[in-house]
């Protein structure tokens, strides 16, 4: 079984949003059972930052926090809401919120690895949460 997503287009030719996620099998996909088979995409949950993570069997170590050999497919796991950018063939993320559920527009995305990251670094250590009002990061 692979996960596919489902993707709409946009006003832009080149982005299209996330719409759905689902476990199939190619033939599924192919049959039209899901609609127009065009629009599913190929996404893999190991893939996160344009690395491919392998699964543990070690109960005390996180899942998929180790990196592999595997094909890191499409830059990153398609989320419902994210986006799809079809030249150059990847996934990333829906916009994040802050710790007040406000929209981070100061955050960017971009290549190497398609992941959102704030204006200015996290700190190393303590809890932080981001403030898109003050554009700082608040201890919690």
């Amino acid at each position: 079984m692979s996960h596919f997503a489902q993707i709409s287009p946009t006003e832009d030719s080149n982005v299209f949003t996330v719409t759905n996620v689902i476990v199939a099998e190619q033939d599924v996909i192919d049959s039209g059972l899901f609609g127009d088979p065009k629009t599913w995409v190929q996404t893999s949950y190991n893939t996160k930052g344009g690395v491919h993570y392998a699964p543990s069997d070690d109960p005390t170590v996180p899942q998929f926090t180790t990196p592999d050999d595997g094909i890191a497919l499409r830059a990153n796991y398609a989320r419902i809401g994210g986006t799809y950018l079809l030249n150059e063939d990847i996934f990333y993320g829906p916009r994040p919120r802050d710790r007040k559920g406000v929209l981070c527009a100061s955050w960017t995305v971009d290549a190497p690895d398609w992941l959102w990251k704030p204006p200015i670094p996290k700190p190393n250590t303590g809890v932080y949460g981001w403030d898109e009002t003050t554009q700082s990061w608040i201890g919690v």
